[in-house]
C-alpha cells in the first residue's frame, strides 16, 4: 500500500518549461568524489497546468519534458496513484536507481501540488503536518577551503543556531582532513555535534582507519565513507568496530535499499527528496528508521525539503546545504524563514509555496529559452 493514496483524478493540460542558462554559484564547491561544480544543478523549472485551472511548478531537467511530457499530455484522466503506477513500470527497463525513476518521483511532487491547491491547503498542511516548521542542520565545507576559512563557517552556523554542523572529508591527503576535524572540534566546542561527509571516497580499510583517528573528537556521523552500493562492505565496517555511527541514503532511490542499509548496520538512513521515485518513500523511510531506533534525516534543496521537514519529529533533521542551496534560494518566492536551526514554511500559502522567481531569472539572464507543451486531443 502507498502511504499516500489520493482518489482525485488529474488530466494535464499544458506545460511550459523554463531552460536555465547556468546559475553560478559564488565560489566553486568540491568534495572527496564528485569533482568542482562551478553552478548550481538546476538546469530549468516546469509549469504544469491541469483542467480545473490548477498550476503546479518544480526545478526539473530536461530529461523531464523528453520522457514524461509525451506520456501525460495524453489526454488521459488518472487518479494520483493510477499515474503514479502506471509511469512507475514504464520507466522499469531503465531501472529504478535512473534519472527515469526520479522524473516520476518529480511528477509526483507535482501532484501533490495540484491536489494540495484544490484542497485550499499549505502542501505540507494537506499532507497532514500538524506544526509549521522543520529542524535543520547546516552543512557545507568544501575541499577546496582553506582550514581558516572552514572555520569560519562553521563557527558562524552555529552562532545563527545550528546545534550540528557537517563538512567534506576525503581529500588526497588524511591528515589535512584529521587536521581539520581537530581544528572545528576546538573551534565550536564539546556541546555542538560534528559530521563529516567522504562522499564515498574510500574502501572498506581506508574508512575504518579514518573511524579511529577521529575517534577522539566524539563524531555524530561519518557519512558515506565507501561505495553507498558496498552493503557487504558496511556489514564489515560494524564488525570492525567503527567507532562513529555510519550514514547513508543520498544515492538510494527507492525505500527497499534503506531496509537493505538498515540489516547491515547502517545507523542514521538519508534519503534525499529530489532523488526519489516515489515521494511517499519519504514517509516509509521515516517510520522504518523509527521502528528501527535508526537516525533519520532527508536531503534536497532547503526550500522544498522543508515542507517534509513539517511531518517529522524534532529530532529528525532537514539537511541546509548553504553552498549550494543558498545561491539557488535566492532565484525562489515564499522561501521558509530560517531561525535557530529552524526551518519556517509559511501557513497562508496554498500548495507548494517554493517556486522559482521566473521575473529575477529573466531580468539577470538566466532563462535561456522557454518552450511551449498542450494536450493531445
Amino acid at each position: 500500500m502507498f502511504a499516500f493514496d489520493f482518489k482525485d483524478e488529474i488530466r494535464f493540460t499544458k506545460a511550459i518549461y523554463y531552460n536555465f542558462n547556468p546559475i553560478p554559484l559564488p565560489r566553486p564547491f568540491k568534495d572527496g568524489t564528485g569533482g568542482m561544480g562551478k553552478n548550481a544543478p538546476e538546469q530549468g523549472c516546469i509549469e504544469l497546468y491541469d483542467d480545473e485551472g490548477a498550476c503546479a511548478h518544480l526545478s526539473v531537467g530536461r530529461g523531464f519534458v523528453k520522457n514524461i511530457l509525451p506520456m501525460i499530455l495524453n489526454g488521459e484522466k488518472k487518479s494520483y496513484n493510477e499515474w503514479r503506477t502506471s509511469l512507475y513500470w514504464k520507466i522499469r527497463n531503465s531501472g529504478f536507481q535512473s534519472e527515469k525513476a526520479v522524473e516520476v518521483g518529480m511528477l509526483d511532487l507535482m501532484m501533490l501540488d495540484i491536489l494540495s491547491q484544490r484542497a485550499g491547503k499549505p502542501l505540507h498542511r494537506f499532507l497532514g503536518a500538524t506544526k509549521d516548521w522543520a529542524a535543520a542542520y547546516k552543512g557545507g565545507g568544501s575541499i577546496l577551503l582553506e582550514d581558516d576559512e572552514l572555520i569560519e563557517d562553521m563557527t558562524r552556523y552555529v552562532e545563527e543556531g545550528y546545534n550540528t554542523l557537517k563538512f567534506k572529508v576525503g581529500s588526497d591527503d588524511m591528515d589535512r582532513d584529521l587536521r581539520r576535524v581537530e581544528k572545528v572540534r576546538k573551534a565550536v566546542g564539546d556541546h555542538i555535534n560534528i559530521s563529516v561527509d567522504a562522499n564515498q571516497k574510500w574502501d572498506v580499510e581506508t574508512a575504518y582507519k579514518f573511524s579511529e583517528l577521529v575517534k577522539p573528537y566524539n563524531l555524530a556521523w561519518i557519512e558515506e565513507p565507501i561505495h553507498a552500493n558496498d552493503m557487504n562492505g558496511i556489514k564489515r565496517l560494524k564488525e570492525m568496530g567503527f567507532s562513529a555511527p555510519i550514514a547513508f541514503g543520498e544515492s538510494m532511490r527507492i525505500s527497499y535499499e534503506y531496509e537493505i542499509y538498515i540489516e547491515k548496520g547502517v545507523d542514521h538512513v538519508q534519503p534525499s527528496l529530489g532523488r526519489m521515485t516515489r515521494i511517499d518513500d519519504l514517509i516509509r523511510i521515516r517510520d522504518m528508521a523509527r521502528q528501527n531506533n535508526v537516525k533519520f534525516s532527508s536531503g534536497g534543496r532547503i526550500y522544498l525539503n522543508a515542507i517534509f521537514g513539517c511531518l517529522y519529529n524534532e529530532d529528525e533533521y532537514i539537511e541546509y546545504h548553504e553552498p549550494i542551496s543558498k545561491p539557488v534560494g535566492e532565484y525562489t518566492i515564499y522561501q521558509p524563514e530560517e531561525k535557530n536551526g529552524r526551518f519556517y514554511c509559511p501557513s497562508d500559502v496554498i500548495g507548494n509555496p517554493q517556486r522559482m522567481n521566473i521575473e529575477k531569472l529573466e531580468k539577470d539572464g538566466l532563462i535561456e529559452s522557454k518552450q511551449f507543451f498542450y494536450m493531445d486531443k
